[in-house]
């Protein structure tokens, strides 16, 4: 029997009350469950917009077109006050719940309102959008687009399967309420909305609202098919239109087919085998990477190959295998090694990119269809060869399998998901394969691969085309001290690399980075970040993650500061977006070597003023080197000290990971070694006599005020980098009782690497005016701090996120 019969049916038999008109309230409209709403999600009938008569020119549909939008949109609003009017009890309720006399059990609570608050949200962006897109009068009719709301909107569509498949329970226990508890039948009977199309009050029973979404989801696929008729085969919006058109379709297809014949799966304690997530993954076997439909359910994992259908017929899925989530384990790697095909994909789907572009005003639809179909194509070999993050799958049966997925966020959602799952005791029945794989076409809610040649919202202006830069300064918040790195990740294209990541920090409870990093981005509107703790031996672990929205509107060229809460850990960042045409993706440029470079050259090629070498080497010594009997004066094993300064020139995120598990001294060794290598010392040689000349002056005050005043003319990245060695030295210092470095032994070592002659002078006259001169600074207790980022805007803006 379908859904909706049996839903009039059991209305039917439960005698809902119904008031007559005289009881009511003066200008209240009274509103209940009636035979002729109940519209059979298969049926063609339309909603009663004006016929489109086929003679009628392209004028005359788009303002036909128009009408039917602006109908679209008033329905959106009584809709939305459907909606809203039944989400009003649910708070009380559930504060009721938690009394000694609860008129609802929680259980019951969370059953009546499944879904509900996300089919209000949902609606209301839509809502939101098409209102907004409607009021810009600088649209003539062919020019307005809304198609990728109505694609964004029925992409979504899924969450009604849930409301779907919860109806039947919910309007149960309103009924059964309703006779039972005379607190909850007033409620049930006498429900008020104010806000409909002619702004007059309505009362409904709350039967009648619960249905409401199952009506609409009806009426989405019917007013689809009114606004495809009046929309002309050229219009950008009637590709976008058609695919919303067609998923619309076999969303409601399915729901009819579940209704007529459900097979549901009842586990111990009384759970049902549900759909809790799906989407889309790279599946490697034996070396191949294929592109895979996964679904997470109650009690296990199920991975399918998805064939997307022709016109006219309906999407298929084909079993490959499923895994028992009791007793799953999960373990997760990254993958940065890059592939060499990346780049020449990458190339062709910016050149088919841009001629689809340049086709887009042009007459000649076919061609422009041709280079979409290719775009996707291409996007699709792409979405295969990209990702960086391996899931390794172990079942305690000896099966294992291994996914990649593009995005550190979104696998962390997925070991969530699972997680969350199996924390529980669960049973596994084992599946009928062929129904649960035939049933994943009604259950998704993820309709088909995230391509961005097949979203057209990356074409709004409101997206982000150019260079998007984030400055990464500091974390608090963590529970205990950690090496912890933070993963940047935006979507849109992928000409470029989506993703970057800084250092990772010293082992800190309050981490700092000051990390400027940058990514070239084409339709981005979304920033991930991702908070990582590293830990030698083991698998690194996410300690926060949260998504923001990028409006190129909101961003500038100047910084804006934000303080984003990733669950427990804040990080603080700031953000700046330059727009610009992007060049075509080059290939994989080697890293820029840091050894035997100017230092201006290396912090600027980083963003920041201290060049991380110095960062890396003197927090590492800070954190396990301060007892270390000789610290900067007993050398590491030079073979070792090479390997690393390579690895510092070739892959800088391979030499931070190493330098954890090599000896302290061989760190020690590097910074000498990168700040002995310097084509030019950080005090410039052109102060050498002008500081020679301070340290005759005998007052040690007036010694200082006048050494500090030269140091102040240096370059800006010389001096910081200068300062901040000096307050390093200082630390070390403070320990000279373990470590045996006093102020003296520091200024001998670091000296001659630090202040050059101009020309060749006495060699020991050289020296000790080297030695002297370091010496003094060191000694000095009101140092200036040292700036480590560069200067962000001083107006700059700042808020906190809280996600």
């Amino acid at each position: 029997m379908d859904l909706y019969q049996e839903a009039v049916l059991y209305l039917e038999t439960q005698d809902v009350p119904v008031e007559t008109g005289a009881a009511m309230e003066p200008g209240v409209l009274e509103e209940d469950v009636h035979l002729e709403e109940l519209v059979s999600p298969l049926l063609s009938q339309s909603m009663d917009f004006p016929a489109i008569p086929k003679s009628c020119s392209p004028e005359e549909m788009l303002e036909r077109r128009l009408v039917v939008l602006k109908g679209i949109v008033e329905s959106e609003e009584v809709y939305l006050s459907e909606l809203e009017a039944l989400l009003m009890p649910m708070k009380a309720l559930r504060a009721s719940a938690g009394t000694s006399q609860p008129v609802l059990s929680s259980q019951q609570v969370q059953t009546v309102f499944y879904q509900v608050p996300e089919l209000r949200d949902m609606h209301q962006s839509f809502y939101s959008a098409l209102k907004a897109r409607l009021s810009e009068t600088s649209h003539t009719g062919s020019e307005l687009t809304v198609g990728d709301l109505f694609l964004k909107l029925v992409n979504q569509i899924g969450l009604y399967g849930g409301f779907i498949e919860n109806y039947e329970e919910a309007v149960a226990i309103v009924g059964k309420c309703t006779q039972s508890d005379p607190r909850f039948r007033t409620l049930a009977e006498r429900m008020m909305s104010n806000n409909t199309a002619d702004k007059a009050r309505a009362k409904y029973t709350f039967e009648a609202l619960l249905y409401k979404p199952l009506d609409r989801v009806t009426r989405t696929t019917l007013v689809l098919h009114d606004l495809l008729k009046t929309t002309p085969a050229h219009h950008t919006d009637h590709v976008a239109l058609e695919e919303a058109l067609r998923l619309s379709r076999g969303f409601l297809s399915g729901v009819n087919e579940s209704s007529q014949s459900k097979r549901e799966v009842t586990l111990s304690h009384g759970l049902r085998r549900q759909l809790m997530r799906d989407g889309f993954v790279v599946d490697v076997s034996e070396g191949e990477r294929s592109l895979r439909h996964l679904f997470l359910y109650t009690d296990l994992l199920l991975c399918t190959r998805f064939k997307q259908a022709t016109r006219g017929k309906q999407d298929q899925y084909r079993f490959c295998w499923y895994l028992p989530l009791a007793g799953l384990k999960l373990g997760w790697s990254s993958d940065h090694e890059p592939d060499t095909r990346l780049h020449a994909t990458r190339t062709k789907m910016f050149l088919l990119r841009q001629q689809l572009q340049q086709q887009a005003g042009s007459r000649g639809l076919m061609v422009a269809a041709r280079t979409r179909r290719k775009l996707e194509q291409t996007e699709l070999m792409l979405l295969t060869q990209s990702p960086l993050y391996r899931l390794e799958l172990h079942s305690p049966s000896g099966k294992s399998h291994t996914l990649l997925l593009p995005s550190l966020y979104e696998l962390e959602e997925w070991r969530e998901a699972v997680h969350k799952l199996t924390t529980q005791n669960i049973e596994t029945v084992p599946p009928d394969l062929l129904t649960l794989t035939s049933t994943c076409v009604k259950l998704r809610m993820t309709q088909q691969p995230p391509l961005q040649s097949s979203n057209p919202a990356v074409e709004n202006e409101a997206s982000l085309c150019g260079t998007l830069s984030v400055a990464v300064h500091s974390a608090c918040g963590l529970q205990q001290p950690a090496c912890v790195y933070v993963c940047l990740e935006v979507d849109g294209y992928e000409f470029y690399d989506k993703q970057a990541q800084t250092h990772s920090s010293v082992h800190s409870i309050n981490p700092q980075w000051d990390q400027e990093l940058s990514l070239q981005v084409d339709g981005a509107q979304n920033l991930r970040v991702v908070c990582v703790s590293q830990s030698d031996g083991h698998e690194d672990a996410v300690l926060g993650k949260t998504a923001l929205r990028l409006e190129s509107k909101s961003l500038s060229k100047r910084w804006r500061r934000q303080t984003l809460r990733l669950g427990r850990v804040e990080v603080t960042v700031s953000l700046r977006y330059s727009p610009h045409p992007l060049e075509p993706p080059s290939s994989m440029a080697p890293q820029l070597p840091i050894f035997c470079v100017p230092i201006e050259t290396v912090a600027q090629q980083e963003g920041a003023l201290v060049p991380l070498v110095v960062r890396c080497c003197v927090e590492e010594v800070e954190r396990r080197g301060l007892a270390e009997v000789g610290i900067y004066r007993i050398s590491g094993s030079a073979s070792e000290i090479n390997t690393l300064r390579a690895a510092f020139d070739s892959n800088l995120r391979e030499a931070v990971t190493r330098l954890r598990s090599l000896e302290v001294n061989v760190v020690s060794g590097v910074l000498k070694l990168y700040l002995r290598e310097l084509p030019e010392s950080l005090i410039p040689s052109e102060l050498f006599h002008s500081l020679a000349r301070t340290l005759e002056i005998q007052d040690m005050n007036t010694r200082l005020v006048s050494m500090l005043s030269l140091l102040q003319s240096c370059p800006e990245t010389k001096r910081c980098t200068f300062l901040y060695l000096m307050h390093h030295l200082q630390r070390v210092s403070e320990s000279q009782h373990v470590n045996k470095m006093t102020l003296l032994n520091l200024a001998t070592v670091f000296g001659p690497s630090l202040l050059r002659p101009p020309v060749a002078v006495n060699i020991s006259q050289e020296v000790v005016v080297q030695v002297q001169v370091v010496y003094c600074y060191l000694q000095c207790n009101n140092l200036p701090e040292a700036q480590i980022s560069v200067p962000h805007d001083p107006e700059e803006d700042d808020e906190t996120t809280h996600t």
